[in-house]
């Protein structure tokens, strides 16, 4: 090894060893965020989320310059969570049986993520991204129901709108929060509405 080499590794060493904290305390801050959320701030400050990550505030804002590149930071590490959930091939043949088993996974995935899309949803209308976000969210949502309809469900655009409503996010956050149902009871207004609906498909 020559002396320019041993001269590159030694000066390195020491800004990999700051790059890796910087990433540990990226991941703390996203953490701390997720956590405050889901306890129920749904706006955090930055000294909040400084307390709970155990970082500076200077930390904090060195990191994310605005609330938007938290928001990014946490769409990215949701989206890696929920996406094996709705991508995971449905064990039913028929297009009702592949519902039923939609909704199932439907309510796994926005009770995971409800405080989160809560808390975006303050924020949505002053931000371009979240708004950006919330809409990519909804044309998932149809996305992914109309692939498991029938021609005769999806040309019919009362009944096709119907079943979006109530197997959206949206639909979900109004029983669980606007009307304060249970899980359970929640789960079973959206099957009622959707067996109601389905059977005119």
């Amino acid at each position: 090894m020559t002396q320019t080499d041993t001269m590159t590794d030694s000066t390195d060493a020491p800004q990999d060893g700051r790059r890796q904290r910087s990433a540990r305390s990226r991941v703390r801050i996203v953490e701390a965020m997720f956590a405050l959320i889901r306890a129920g701030d749904m706006n955090p400050s930055a000294a909040a989320l400084a307390e709970e990550a155990n970082v500076g505030i200077r930390t904090v804002f060195r990191h994310f310059d605005d609330v938007e590149g938290l928001y990014r930071q946490m769409a990215a590490q949701i989206e890696a969570e929920i996406m094996p959930i709705l991508e995971e091939p449905y064990a039913a043949r028929s297009w009702r049986g592949k519902l039923d088993e939609m909704i199932s996974r439907r309510v796994r995935v926005y009770e995971h993520i409800l405080p989160v899309k809560v808390a975006a949803g303050l924020r949505r209308h002053q931000s371009p991204y979240l708004m950006e976000d919330y809409q990519r969210f909804a044309q998932l949502e149809r996305d992914g129901l109309h692939a498991l309809l029938p021609a005769s469900v999806t040309q019919d655009k009362a009944l096709c709108a119907g079943l979006e409503m109530v197997t959206s996010f949206n639909g979900w956050r109004r029983l669980r929060q606007d009307q304060g149902l249970s899980r359970k009871d929640a789960e079973a207004a959206v099957r009622l509405a959707v067996g109601r609906l389905a059977g005119h498909g």
